[in-house]
């Protein structure tokens, strides 16, 4: 590598000069970067002598901004077949966090450092710690495919940790705080309208199914004389039919009698559907899940009572109220019942759970699977082997 004063004479007759760096990269391509001090070019050449010794250089020609290479990431995603759902929330991280902060920055001048201020600069605009740690997951994969691309020599992201304070993130989900508690659940089974809403109802909570599982679920996947609900296929946020969640999705999940019974009922009077459908719409698609929350859940919960001031007002002035819990939380009712009533093992809640690890279940229910009795026996026994004479 050599440095060299460059002087020439513009139209206006100014003389100028700038410092060009002239080099070779680790691919034997001659390279020419321009400085307007010789303390900036030297300062590069150090670092680019260094990159291009260890075969992790890519020259500024060479390169794209981090937003083109996160948009290519996510367009070979799409290309690839990924859930509709999962490309729109990419999308999203790109033009919500990515492009507002590093979006400009050329992938070639991008460095560590530049990574942990991205994060601070996410936390400093209020985004969640879960938020980040998606977005900077988000941006490890992207630069991973920039790298096959070529368009840079290293994934400088690839060894960024979000560090955290455990204490705040070891959350415990709490019964009728954080998902309805066993009489509130009573009180909306008993609310719920015959039909489809009892039969809905019933299902997600003493199943633990997903929503979109149970708006995908076909009659032909419910086998009511083995008292087994196949899951193979779930219904995206668009009603599009799919594979589940994840490989852990499929699975084959036992039923109740009480939900036999109440399932039987429903498929005497259930309309026909195309896919046929345990829980259409009305005109026999698939149930979409805004309508789902808005029809079906919202109106319960507010008609149970289980409702939280939003601040706003309705059109006739009175406090706008909404339901306290969201449909998902059905799944820790449904995963509460089976630590306490069945005793499964934890591999075993995983498995009917549909949790993609083992670490997922529990990081979830962890203290609802601790022995809190077994434990106060065991230190009565403890305590007796001492003290005995």
């Amino acid at each position: 590598m050599s440095i060299r004063k460059r002087k020439w004479t513009n139209a206006r007759g100014v003389t100028k000069e700038r410092w060009v760096v002239d080099y070779v990269d680790q691919h034997g391509h001659r390279r020419l970067k321009t400085f307007g001090t010789k303390k900036e070019a030297d300062a590069w050449n150090v670092t680019a002598a260094h990159e291009v010794k260890h075969g992790v250089h890519t020259a500024d020609s060479d390169s794209v901004t981090v937003a083109e290479g996160f948009d290519a990431w996510i367009e070979d995603c799409e290309a690839n077949g990924l859930e509709r759902g999962t490309i729109q929330q990419r999308r999203q991280h790109l033009n919500l966090h990515v492009k507002p902060f590093i979006g400009a920055d050329k992938l070639s001048r991008l460095a560590m450092p530049r990574v942990v201020e991205f994060d601070g600069m996410l936390r400093d605009a209020s985004r969640s710690l879960s938020m980040r740690r998606k977005v900077v997951t988000n941006l490890k994969t992207a630069l991973a495919f920039c790298q096959g691309k070529g368009w840079v020599a290293q994934n400088v992201a690839r060894d960024f940790k979000i560090r955290s304070d455990k204490r705040a993130e070891k959350v415990k989900l709490r019964e009728g705080v954080d998902y309805p508690s066993r009489a509130e659940v009573r009180l909306l089974m008993n609310s719920a309208a015959d039909g489809r809403d009892r039969a809905l109802l019933i299902t997600l909570v003493l199943t633990g199914l997903r929503a979109s599982e149970a708006r995908g679920l076909p009659w032909s996947n419910v086998d009511l004389e083995k008292a087994m609900i196949h899951v193979r296929q779930r219904a995206d946020k668009w009603g599009t039919i799919g594979n589940p969640k994840s490989a852990a999705g499929v699975r084959d999940v036992p039923l109740a009698p009480m939900a036999v019974n109440v399932l039987r009922q429903w498929k005497a009077a259930c309309p026909p559907s195309r896919a046929n459908l345990v829980f259409p719409n009305g005109a026999g698609n698939v149930e979409s899940h805004s309508n789902l929350r808005q029809r079906f859940w919202e109106p319960l919960q507010v008609k149970c009572g289980l409702t939280v001031d939003t601040g706003r007002k309705t059109p006739q002035g009175a406090p706008l109220l909404e339901g306290r819990h969201g449909i998902h939380k059905l799944r820790h009712v449904a995963a509460s019942l089976f630590i306490a009533h069945l005793g499964w093992t934890p591999k075993r809640l995983q498995e009917v759970m549909g949790h993609s690890s083992i670490v997922m279940t529990f990081d979830l229910y962890g203290h609802l699977l601790e022995d809190r009795t077994g434990d106060q026996d065991a230190m009565m026994r403890l305590e007796a082997a001492i003290t005995a004479a």
